[in-house]
């Protein structure tokens, strides 16, 4: 009476290991591909909350909310004040208008920095092609290199 060997063989473990491989070297670049669609998605929902906050400020301060100097364009002259509020000019008290909660951060920029300073920021005065910063916040923009999935670069989105 022959006794039965129990286990795997050699040469089973190494087609197991094979077929895994396989399997794992198709998996990782769609998990690469939904991390990346999930930081476009954040970085383009993170730009409409700023843009729209923008337009609010300047929206108040063309209403007179705001008090402005007459050579001065009515946007924000910083991101930060978005967040901490300005004085409302109509009102009888000391009363605040914010525009944003909380200021979100590019999704793609290092994460030692303030949210704020994640922003490349583009004053009124200057060219879409070429923005610079100056005296006011007229638009923001990723200083993230590279293009999204769509072949446009972070930085036109």
């Amino acid at each position: 009476m022959k006794r039965a060997l129990c286990g795997f063989t050699l040469i089973e473990l190494v087609v197991t290991v094979a077929i895994l491989a396989v399997l794992a070297s198709a998996v990782l670049p769609l998990a690469q591909l939904n991390v990346q669609r999930a930081k476009e998605l954040e970085l383009k929902n993170a730009l409409r909350q700023i843009r729209d906050a923008l337009d609010a400020y300047k929206q108040a301060s063309d209403e007179g909310r705001i008090p402005r100097r007459a050579d001065r364009s009515g946007y924000p002259p910083s991101l930060t004040v978005l967040v901490e509020g300005v004085r409302d000019a109509r009102g009888t008290q000391e009363h605040q208008i914010y525009f944003l909660r909380r200021m979100p951060r590019d999704p793609f920029a290092a994460s030692g920095l303030a949210p704020h300073e994640t922003w490349g920021r583009r004053s009124y005065d200057s060219p879409a092609e070429e923005p610079r910063a100056g005296e006011d916040v007229f638009d923001v923009y990723s200083r993230a290199e590279g293009s999204g999935l769509n072949g446009v670069p972070y930085r036109q989105w």
